[in-house]
């Protein structure tokens, strides 16, 4: 059976595994950037246990594979709440909580970018700490930082992946699925890997195009 015939005859397994996979990646990055966004401001706090704590956090979460995250989610709701969690809602808390931890540093970087002497030029006008940050550094922050959060939305699709190690239907789950029925171990992974090819490539060319006007626009 080629590669056509098994596509079509296995649509609808991969369709529900691409909607599962946009699913899980689109809703981690609105969740795992508003945590973000909290994590790079305790960051930058001038409190010393604020920061530790953040620092803390997000050098963990880099410091670990997220595949051992997302079993961690997983089976650890057993031994915590005493029942199993939903696979779909594990994948989502662990890909949320890795992805914040880099949208912290694409946000503290996207911060720290912005010209110190706009802050003491806010100052001088009366302006708080957190009118400051609300009026004048936030907006130009997520200006600089968008590209970077695209990129971020894309990867995301891709460390998705892991999500099938814990029996959610997404892409690779689809291809085990259509492997075992099809008795073919290779063509399914090609399917998968072209339609994730599609994906990412198609919205690293709109992050590139993204880019390109913000800078047009400078």
């Amino acid at each position: 059976m080629n590669i056509v015939k098994l596509l079509v005859e296995y649509k609808h397994y991969y369709l529900i595994g691409i909607k599962t996979t946009l699913l899980i990646s689109f809703l981690s990055l609105i969740i795992g950037s508003t945590l973000g966004a909290l994590l790079s401001l305790l960051k930058l706090s001038k409190v010393k246990p604020l920061r530790f704590i953040s620092t803390a956090y997000i050098e963990i979460v880099r410091g670990t594979p997220i595949m051992v995250q997302i079993a961690l989610v997983y089976f650890g709701s057993y031994v915590i709440l005493g029942t199993n969690m939903d696979g779909f809602l594990a994948a989502l808390i662990a890909v949320s909580l890795n992805s914040a931890a880099y949208v912290a540093e694409i946000i503290r970087s996207g911060i720290q970018s912005i010209d110190k002497g706009q802050l003491e030029a806010s100052r001088s006008l009366g302006l708080s700490n957190s009118q400051t940050m609300k009026y004048i550094i936030m907006p130009q922050a997520i200006r600089n930082i968008l590209p970077a959060l695209g990129n971020e939305f894309v990867t995301l699709i891709k460390e998705t992946s892991v999500a099938s190690t814990i029996g959610v239907a997404d892409l690779m789950y689809a291809s085990k699925i259509v492997q075992s029925s099809s008795f073919q171990p290779f063509n399914p992974l090609i399917i998968v890997a072209i339609i994730y090819f599609i994906i990412t490539f198609s919205l690293s060319q709109l992050v590139g195009l993204l880019e390109r006007r913000l800078v047009h626009n400078d």
